[in-house]
């Protein structure tokens, strides 16, 4: 196949980036590195069959040549990024996907939008399923990127219905793993950066909220099995082991040795309390689960953030 990769060279597009080249696919990333960075792909620059577009895809664009699948994984995807970034974060959403979109039919090509647990909201059900329609605060603080997202699943479902355009999207529940930013705001970066510094960890609210958090080598795999599969309505892509906050915050200091202390500061506003993917319907449909443990994925990204803070010191000391 040959794809294109809006976000190519964010957290998550980088690394399915990495996993369509392994598998032997051409790949065309695109990014504006609004919040995506050239660090994430820079070792791919002399990859046979890669190739990088660097253009802010809320106005349109082409890509020459065919083209057999597009991925939309264009968005600020953390409060640090998309509370700074509100309009932009609305634009992506909408006029981002529909370029993509747009695209996509041009080529006749397959369309495979990256949603999001945030569309949930603050959760009545639990765990949440796909058919769950969500509790969301349309104007609140996080509802730039919430409606968003939601509004997207509704574009890609139009141009499926009315377009022709053969779309599939996938509902992704937290990831973490190498490549996110130190300052992007959420819970587990800034607790492993937090942490190697020997600062204080910053709890919000009690810590008693629940996340659940899939390994980035595991979610790409569920991408990748969708983009091949007959399915077209939305698909949950999470690991549905559930911890809460303060756990994760444990867990951390003791994995880095650090010495720091949990301190607990005022609960956000529409924090959801609890999130856990139900993911029956990706077993059923694409025979996945995640097969990375968090004890395993925590090690295995703790060397990255390790270099990360290393880095942000020498930096601090040349200035």
């Amino acid at each position: 196949m040959r794809v294109v990769i809006t976000g190519g060279a964010g957290f998550i597009g980088s690394h399915l980036c990495d996993l369509f080249l392994s598998r032997g696919h051409q790949v065309v990333a695109v990014d504006s590195f609004l919040t995506g960075s050239p660090a994430n792909i820079a070792h791919l620059s002399r990859t046979r069959g890669f190739r990088f577009l660097r253009h802010d895809i809320t106005r349109p664009f082409s890509v020459p040549g065919r083209v057999d699948a597009v991925l939309n994984f264009a968005s600020p995807a953390s409060p640090e990024d998309y509370v700074k970034l509100q309009v932009e974060t609305l634009r992506v959403g909408s006029a981002g996907t529909e370029n993509a979109l747009l695209l996509a039919a041009k080529k006749r090509a397959r369309f495979l939008h990256a949603s999001t647990s945030e569309v949930y909201g603050d959760p009545l059900e639990h765990p949440q399923r796909e058919t769950y329609w969500g509790h969301v605060n349309p104007i609140g603080p996080r509802s730039m990127y919430d409606e968003a997202k939601r509004y997207a699943e509704a574009l890609v479902m139009a141009y499926r219905r009315t377009r022709g355009v053969e779309t599939r999207i996938v509902r992704i529940f937290n990831t973490y793993g190498p490549r996110m930013r130190l300052n992007d705001g959420r819970a587990l970066p800034q607790f492993f950066g937090q942490a190697l510094r020997g600062e204080d960890i910053t709890v919000y609210g009690d810590g008693k909220q629940t996340r659940s958090f899939c390994y980035v080598s595991d979610l790409i795999e569920g991408i990748y099995r969708l983009l091949q599969s007959d399915e077209r309505e939305p698909v949950n892509c999470g690991n549905p082991v559930e911890i809460t906050i303060l756990q994760l915050a444990k867990e951390i200091i003791a994995l880095t040795g650090s010495r720091s202390w949990v301190v607990h500061r005022k609960a956000m506003v529409d924090d959801p309390k609890q999130r856990r993917p139900d993911i029956s319907k990706a077993k059923r449909v694409l025979g996945w689960e995640p097969r990375v443990s968090r004890a395993e994925g925590l090690a295995l990204t703790l060397p990255y953030f390790r270099e990360q803070v290393a880095r942000s010191r020498k930096g601090r000391k040349r200035s």
